[in-house]
């Protein structure tokens, strides 16, 4: 089990930054970085074997937010919520591997983060609401919510290369997959008193479903790159190799009637020598 046991009780994150916020379309560049193998004694420094996608959502904090010291109420968190974007939180598997103990994702996150371009209001998104996943144990009190608050969004993420220009689709999940809903994690961020503003932007993490096909990274998909993914022309993928152009994209679907929230495109520049 890949989770550690505080992760049912409390919606685990970590701190990123606005600078690398990108959008649909900007290119990614490789990242360099120390590595470790395992077999070594020291870590090597040069450019990321493992660069991977995240399928993750971003919200936008909207309302007038919260003093500093004053945590937002969950009856409260919806006043607070101004509209999604797809978000493709970029990371660095073998950099994440040697920095993240103790402190959690620093370099290997850092390089990139790509948004899509329209934001989708909640107000839009209110007909999808649907029951999110069982909470078990019971989350303590400032996490309870009574009401649904989960969304039907159907996500697909695609994928194209140097040599193969037809996009290949990896994974199709959903955002109501997410056991941690937005306002949940809005309200834990909050609960130490931190004040949130608008246009603060939260990732949701990695929305995976629960069959290999809808796991939301490479990292998950090849399994640690110990179950390549095969392409229609014969390449193979463990992880995202430079020129490979990564394609999420989302809608909700009503009867007769869709909400799009376009395309979150980026595509992998080479590390630079």
């Amino acid at each position: 089990n890949a989770l550690l046991p505080n992760w049912v009780h409390l919606p685990v994150g970590y701190h990123g930054r606005a600078s690398s916020v990108v959008v649909s379309g900007t290119p990614i560049r490789r990242p360099k970085g120390q590595t470790k193998d395992p077999a070594a004694e020291v870590p090597s420094f040069g450019p990321s074997q493992r660069v991977d996608f995240e399928l993750e959502m971003g919200v936008f904090v909207g309302g007038s937010g919260n003093a500093l010291g004053d945590p937002i109420d969950i009856s409260k968190a919806n006043d607070n919520l101004f509209g999604v974007v797809l978000l493709n939180d970029w990371s660095a598997r073998d950099i994440q591997t040697w920095e993240y103990v103790p402190l959690g994702p620093f370099g290997a996150k850092n390089f990139g983060t790509t948004i899509s371009p329209w934001v989708i209001t909640m107000d839009a998104l209110e007909p999808f609401i649907v029951p999110g996943p069982a909470q078990v144990p019971q989350p303590l009190p400032y996490l309870q919510d009574p009401t649904a608050s989960a969304y039907d969004v159907q996500l697909q993420v695609s994928l194209s290369t140097a040599t193969l220009a037809e996009k290949t689709v990896l994974c199709r999940s959903n955002l109501k997959y997410m056991y941690w809903s937005l306002k949940q994690q809005l309200v834990h961020h909050s609960v130490t008193g931190c004040n949130m503003r608008a246009g603060d932007l939260l990732g949701t993490g990695t929305i995976s479903g629960p069959t290999p096909d809808s796991y939301g990274s490479m990292l998950e998909l090849a399994w640690k790159g110990t179950k390549p993914i095969a392409l229609p022309n014969g390449e193979e993928r463990k992880f995202l190799k430079d020129g490979d152009t990564v394609t999420l994209a989302g809608f909700c679907q009503g009867e007769g009637f869709r909400v799009g929230f376009g395309e979150c495109v980026g595509t992998v520049l080479p590390a630079h020598q």
